[in-house]
């Protein structure tokens, strides 16, 4: 079976704008057919990273190759990418049909194949019967097929989405991510998304690149990305974390909060200070006199399917997601498996995530808020 190849190669990748640096020396190989997700906080340098695979601008620094050639400088329309934006851009005096055909006609593609490539491209996209209709009398929903029927029928090697999702409702933007995956599941193109949303990143996405600070800290599948974090920062922005300070004592032995604890790490320094991760929904409530560690429940949320709980263990507050209730007050044991844990290097991050004390502190505050307002 040969390889699949890579399309898309950005090499020491630099940009700033009015002296500030927006991307810092990125480097980064797409795959052919792959569904890859650019994921961080606004500002963190993403959508800049699309828009300079896209040729809407040129990087400072670097190169970017496109099918093994070197495409800077190359405009947006000689390249075989698409690009669909948050606002999607329909032009209100056409209708569906007209809207998905705009491009084919540019073109100059023969009449009979544009009905024959815009129908199909519709009934790809759920839109079949629509065609006549115009956009402004879509919802939202639709228009968004709308723009991605228009984005693909021109038959682009890749689609660039720059956040398209994020001006839907919740469920809307639920059954979206399932239809653009499986989109390009049947199209078989790359799919390059944008979203500060780490639940759509995690559903949807082969391949997950979570950006800061211009700069790439991981790329990795899915479950690699919130399995095993690379450092802090990671692991506190792909859900949520409980990071504490601890001693590799040695391999399959890590240090914190006073006690020994068995884990599945190796390959650190004997007694290197490192970070260790461990999920909310890893973690199991016991009696006192059962755990590994003893604690104070300060704050209960019922989320539905789980307990949302905060527990003090010697100042530090940690989170635990449990299908047991418990009221606040309530002193506690938490058991923690060997393959619950997860060891990290240090790094500049370190330190700054993983207590829930400030979320606690907020909590209370609005619990507080609320029970003013009902009195």
């Amino acid at each position: 079976m040969s390889e699949i190849k890579n399309l898309i190669e950005l090499k020491n990748i630099s940009m700033s704008f009015d002296g500030e640096t927006v991307l810092d020396d990125l480097s980064l190989s797409i795959k052919d057919g792959e569904f890859v997700t650019f994921l961080g906080a606004s500002g963190c340098g993403k959508t800049t990273t699309l828009r300079i695979i896209a040729g809407f601008i040129d990087p400072v620094q670097g190169d970017v190759f496109f099918d093994g050639k070197r495409i800077n400088g190359v405009p947006p329309y000689r390249r075989s990418v698409n690009t669909i934006f948050q606002r999607y851009a329909l032009f209100p005096h056409l209708n569906v049909y007209e809207n998905v055909a705009f491009g084919l006609r540019v073109a100059k593609t023969p009449k009979n194949e544009i009905h024959e490539r815009v129908m199909e491209i519709l009934a790809m996209v759920n839109l079949k019967g629509l065609e006549h209709r115009k956009v402004d009398r879509l919802s939202g929903g639709q228009q968004q097929r709308v723009a991605i029927a228009r984005a693909i029928v021109n038959r682009p090697k890749v689609l660039l989405l720059d956040e398209p999702l994020a001006a839907l409702d919740y469920k809307l933007r639920k059954d979206m991510q399932n239809e653009l995956k499986r989109i390009q599941r049947q199209l078989g193109i790359t799919f390059i998304f944008v979203t500060h949303d780490q639940e759509e990143a995690l559903s949807m996405s082969d391949t997950v690149v979570v950006m800061n600070e211009g700069k790439i800290q991981q790329i990795g599948s899915p479950t690699d990305i919130y399995n095993e974090p690379i450092n802090a920062f990671v692991a506190d922005f792909i859900g949520e974390s409980n990071i504490i300070a601890g001693t590799m004592v040695r391999d399959y032995l890590v240090r914190m909060d006073g006690r020994n604890f068995t884990c599945l790490d190796s390959g650190f320094s004997e007694n290197e200070p490192v970070d260790v991760v461990i999920r909310p929904e890893d973690v199991d409530i016991v009696p006192p006199e059962r755990g590994m560690l003893e604690g104070e429940v300060t704050s209960v949320i019922f989320k539905g399917v789980h307990y949302e709980m905060i527990i003090d263990v010697c100042g530090f507050k940690w989170m635990v997601q449990t299908t047991d209730g418990q009221e606040v007050g309530d002193k506690v044991g938490l058991y923690i498996e060997p393959d619950a844990i997860h060891i990290m290097k240090k790094s500049k991050y370190s330190d700054m995530f993983g207590d829930y004390s400030t979320y606690s502190d907020e909590m209370e505050e609005a619990l507080a808020g609320e029970e003013e307002v009902a009195e």
